[in-house]
């Protein structure tokens, strides 16, 4: 990058909270603001009918993106925490009451916890939790047993990539284990869509989400895929325009999908962004981007390794991770190692991740991440592995 951070120049390692964006995506941005800006789906001008058009095909783009079934299929929300929020609140309403379950991993995302939390407070339900192992991996075993032993577990929830860890959880077999019960799985995206391909047909998870600006897209748009069936089943999420047929002081009848899901007027600036983005990574490759992101993550263990005194968080020898790493090293507050990082031009992200529950597991308060995406190189694991030491004599 051309950016500088203090008189040196920028090395961003902390793509898994947010991702630069390319110039397409901006471009798209302000080229619809200045030419095609104007409310969809309700006006029969030309504006009106042209960003409506680029709204439902960044629809498709989504759709064929993820390899969902339907279009139908996809809600456009704002991010993946929102997408959690409402299928939390509308699959709560419909399908659970007082002493259901809900199983939820020990590696969640706050946004894959505290929804659920927010629901079984309400209706008197109960969480159980998926227990990991010493190396950071989903215990499949403890997984298996808590679906034998749940007999009024409704639904599954489990992240695809720990946004602390890296681990590659195997949602597939997961899916099919709860199917197997009877039981719909939620998978928290966010952090294995901007790396590597994710196909709904294969995957055959129930519910889906990820977030745009993780994938090089804008901020405040997001994507939750559900199956039609369960999706033809939940009541709305909020109440407004769009997502209604008829409105009348004795009743409302709501909308189709995916319309039902999505009132008041939508970010279609965004979506025709998230789109050009999706664009963008499809245009590159998923086998090129994961080559290269584990070519770094690798290197960057390799030489992280090398650090006196330094703890690695996952990322077991032979195991299954993405492109994210978390460290401490004795002595050195992971704050303190972030701050001073970041005098030299070097941004990584420190403290619990939005994961307490997972820092209790690890027996820690929080952690130093970084965190790779496709325009990383091995000269800035260079640079990070030299701040550190630079760091380190410090203490």
């Amino acid at each position: 990058m051309a950016r500088t951070v203090y008189d040196k120049p920028l090395v961003y390692l902390d793509n898994a909270a947010t991702t630069q964006k390319p110039r397409c995506v901006v471009e798209a941005m302000v080229d619809e603001y200045y030419n095609v800006n104007a409310n969809v789906h309700r006006g029969v001008h030309f504006l009106s009918q042209k960003a409506t058009d680029l709204h439902e095909a960044s629809r498709e783009t989504v759709k064929q993106f993820i390899n969902a079934e339907n279009s139908s299929e996809i809600l456009f929300t704002r991010g993946t925490t929102e997408s959690i929020n409402l299928l939390a609140y509308c699959f709560g309403e419909a399908f659970m009451e007082a002493g259901d379950e809900i199983l939820v991993s020990e590696m969640e995302h706050h946004s894959d916890i505290v929804p659920w939390q927010l629901i079984a407070e309400r209706k008197g339900l109960k969480i159980k939790v998926i227990p990991i192992t010493d190396n950071g991996e989903i215990d499949i075993k403890a997984y298996n047993k808590l679906l034998d032993e749940s007999e009024r577990l409704k639904i599954v929830c489990v992240t695809h990539v720990s946004n602390v860890l890296g681990t590659v959880n195997p949602v597939k077999t997961m899916v099919e284990s709860a199917h197997r019960h009877g039981v719909p799985v939620l998978v928290d995206g966010a952090q294995s869509t901007p790396h590597f391909k994710v196909d709904m047909q294969e995957l055959d998870c129930d519910f889906f989400a990820f977030s745009g600006h993780k994938i090089y897209g804008p901020t405040g748009v997001g994507v939750l895929y559900g199956k039609e069936r369960w999706l033809d089943k939940l009541p709305p999420y909020q109440g407004g325009g769009e997502m209604i047929k008829r409105v009348s002081f004795e009743k409302t009848t709501f909308n189709d999908l995916p319309y039902k899901f999505e009132a008041g007027t939508p970010d279609y600036i965004g979506t025709h962004a998230l789109a050009t983005a999706l664009d963008y990574v499809s245009a590159i490759g998923f086998d090129t981007i994961k080559a290269h992101e584990l070519m770094l993550t690798d290197y960057a263990l390799q030489q992280l390794r090398t650090i006196d005194n330094i703890q690695i968080y996952g990322h077991p020898e032979g195991g299954n991770g993405d492109a994210v790493i978390s460290f401490n090293i004795k002595g050195i507050h992971h704050l303190d190692l972030g701050t001073l990082l970041d005098r030299l031009g070097i941004a990584i992200r420190t403290g619990h991740h939005c994961a307490e529950p997972l820092m209790h597991r690890l027996g820690t308060e929080g952690t130093v991440r970084v965190s790779f995406a496709l325009y990383n190189t091995k000269e800035e694991v260079d640079s990070l592995i030299a701040g550190i030491r630079r760091v380190a004599k410090m203490f």
